[in-house]
């Protein structure tokens, strides 16, 4: 799944639709007009739309096979994985004209719009060499951050069903690399907790599997020891998170979170035929995880078992273990041991911080978009133009030209970085393991997408208003341009 791979989906991802946004901004540069009169060339726009609905149909024939729970192999998911990006970047692709088509549509229904408003649409779609490709890039940015943000959300919604627990929330667990090292293990405890006690799991020698069966129970699926575990009375109490636990070195305990009774249980240890049945009682957990069959290892070395150690764990109900006296106790152990507690699901948030950075893209072509030939003498007209060059109406203009810039970007970015985002998110989450659980329902962040949408146009106004002052005097002092003062 994505959550194994994720920074390389990312690549992945990166490449393909990084190359799909050059070629749109190119194709955004191309089709551009000249002329500040003259409209897109309908061959584009057509040309463009046929692109992008070619693109949709790869996207939906990728991400079809994919909604099931069915499990794939590797090369079948990579199949219709690359369709789907292939029919993404072709979506991309396919959006190069239209900004230049929306600065049309803009600058015609201007004329009964405030002053500054009006000049800020005629400006960009007087000078769409430059503002289009600029205005693309905002979108492809955009469209990217969006989709990966979606991807996002849906892979960690998914990985949040398969994530199955070690141990009880806080527990330290400690696993030897080699039964000999127990004893430098335990003296590595000692030291760095003292007066802790630790619960220990114990293995038949050699390590073999332990079977338990209990008439009429069913157990759920996850839990940490699906069979049963053979320990002391310490790991007894640590299962069921109640220190007045009764223990009997005699009898099992079924540990569950349902209202059954348990007279006795049936167990065979490894590959052997022999099947003994012992005395059992039943005790709660408040974790359902926990749920198992305890056989105190008293009951397998009667039976003629040899044990050795398996996990030390400490019991997060008798202290909890923080990361500084882990790293202490990882320091001591020198690697004879592995160390981990359970902190339970913790997302991979790496893709928070590509997505701010494509953001910050998208706001910086926004802003090129918005002050773009701003030297030129007709910028200087039209900069003057603005409440006879009063510092109020210079920066409501500045904010218009930048705003209006981003808006165009970002509304188009999100027409296409949602369906990307959707479908994208099937294929980098099937599964290709028999263990992997049941599809999730994706939860689509919506309030998030609608903060880029109108929260990126918002903060390029804002910085459009602040830089339009420094860009008129340059402009004022251009030749042929209008002499108003800025005031």
């Amino acid at each position: 799944m994505i959550f194994e791979t994720t920074p390389l989906a990312i690549a992945g991802m990166v490449t393909v639709l990084g190359m799909s946004a050059s070629l749109s901004v190119t194709t955004a540069m191309l089709s551009a007009p000249r002329s500040r009169h003259a409209r897109i060339h309908r061959a584009y726009v057509l040309g463009g739309m046929f692109v992008s609905f070619v693109g949709v149909w790869l996207m939906a024939s990728g991400a079809w096979p994919a909604r099931t729970d069915s499990r794939y192999g590797l090369f079948a998911r990579a199949e219709f994985t690359a369709a789907t990006l292939m029919g993404a970047g072709l979506v991309l692709i396919g959006l190069g004209p239209f900004a230049s088509r929306l600065l049309d549509v803009l600058g015609r229904y201007a004329e009964r719009l405030p002053l500054p408003v009006r000049l800020a649409v005629r400006d960009l779609a007087a000078r769409r060499t430059s503002t289009a490709p600029a205005i693309t890039l905002t979108a492809m940015a955009t469209a990217f951050g969006i989709a990966l943000t979606i991807i996002a959300v849906g892979a960690t919604a998914q990985l949040r069903a398969d994530y199955l627990p070690r141990a009880r929330p806080g527990a330290l667990l400690v696993s030897p690399l080699s039964p000999a090292d127990m004893d430098a293990v335990r003296t590595a405890m000692q030291r760095e907790l003292p007066g802790v006690p630790s619960a220990e799991t114990q293995l038949p020698r050699p390590p073999s599997r332990v079977g338990a069966h209990v008439d009429g129970l069913d157990r759920p699926g996850g839990s940490v020891y699906p069979d049963a575990v053979i320990g002391d009375e310490a790991l007894l109490r640590y299962l069921t998170g109640d220190r007045s636990t009764p223990y009997d070195e005699g009898t099992a305990v079924v540990v569950t979170t349902a209202d059954v009774k348990v007279g006795s249980v049936t167990i065979n240890i490894g590959d052997s035929p022999t099947v003994n049945t012992l005395p059992a009682v039943v005790a709660r957990t408040a974790d359902p995880h926990m749920e198992t069959i305890f056989v105190p290892a008293k009951v397998i070395r009667d039976l003629g078992h040899q044990l050795e150690p398996g996990e030390l764990i400490v019991d997060p109900s008798v202290h909890r273990v923080s990361a500084s006296e882990k790293e202490r106790l990882d320091a001591r152990l020198g690697g004879v041991a592995e160390t981990s507690v359970e902190r339970g699901f913790q997302p991979w948030t790496g893709w928070t911080a590509v997505v701010a950075a494509v953001l910050l893209v998208a706001l910086g072509s926004a802003l090129a978009a918005g002050g773009g030939g701003a030297t030129s003498p007709r910028a200087g007209r039209v900069l003057a133009r603005a409440g006879d060059g009063s510092a109020a109406a210079l920066r409501w203009f500045g904010a218009c030209r930048a705003g209006l810039g981003a808006a165009c970007g970002t509304v188009l970015g999100a027409v296409a970085g949602c369906p990307v985002g959707m479908l994208l998110s099937w294929p980098l989450t099937a599964a290709t393991s028999w263990n992997s659980p049941p599809r999730v329902p994706f939860p689509t962040p919506w309030p998030v997408i609608a903060a880029v949408v109108a929260g990126l146009p918002i903060v390029a106004a804002a910085l459009g208003a602040l830089l339009v002052r420094e860009q008129t005097r340059g402009a004022l002092s251009a030749p042929g341009a209008h002499p108003t003062r800025i005031r």
